[in-house]
């Protein structure tokens, strides 16, 4: 995981690429425990003060016992190898923890806006289809192609708010 001086800094970043629709109606919320065995920790996405989606620590002991599942399964399998096989399930249910979101909010900040949107990895999806520098074009294209209604339901509903925050039909 790429290094970071502060949460409120990153904050601060995530909120600087936000399209100017939905400057101060997206919040980003990160917390650790550190007190509590293990740093437990929290992060979410909320809209208007309601909250879209969850990474808590609970979905890390979710992701460890399926990978726990496939190894008694398949003893020869890698840990790798279990995550792979087990990635599909954990986009569908949203199996991701506070720290998957840190680590995708880190990788987004480097990447180009256009990697981003192609990423596998759906909580980039999420980050790079609320930026700024995603104009109408791509949004309208993206509408049009309707690709992101494979997507699961907890990615599909930030290409839906943005669409609408653009005043673009889908």
């Amino acid at each position: 995981m790429e290094h970071y001086k502060s949460w409120a800094g990153l904050k601060k970043q995530l909120n600087e690429f936000l399209c100017e629709a939905l400057i101060n109606r997206i919040t980003y919320f990160l917390t650790r425990y550190h007190d509590v065995h293990n740093s437990y920790g929290r992060a979410s996405i909320r809209f208007d003060g309601t909250e879209l989606v969850c990474f808590s620590w609970i979905e890390m002991y979710h992701q460890e016992y399926a990978v726990s599942a496939v190894h008694k399964k398949d003893p020869k399998l890698s840990y790798e190898d279990a995550i792979e096989q087990l990635k599909p399930e954990w986009d569908k249910n949203c199996t991701y923890y506070e720290m998957d979101f840190l680590d995708a909010a880190l990788k987004f900040r480097s990447m180009s806006i256009k990697t981003a949107l192609e990423s596998d990895n759906y909580i980039i999806k999420i980050l790079a289809i609320l930026d700024k520098r995603v104009g109408n074009r791509t949004l309208a294209q993206l509408s049009n192609n309707k690709e992101y209604e494979a997507y699961p339901e907890w990615v599909q509903q930030f290409y839906r708010l943005r669409f609408t925050s653009s005043k673009i039909a889908f």
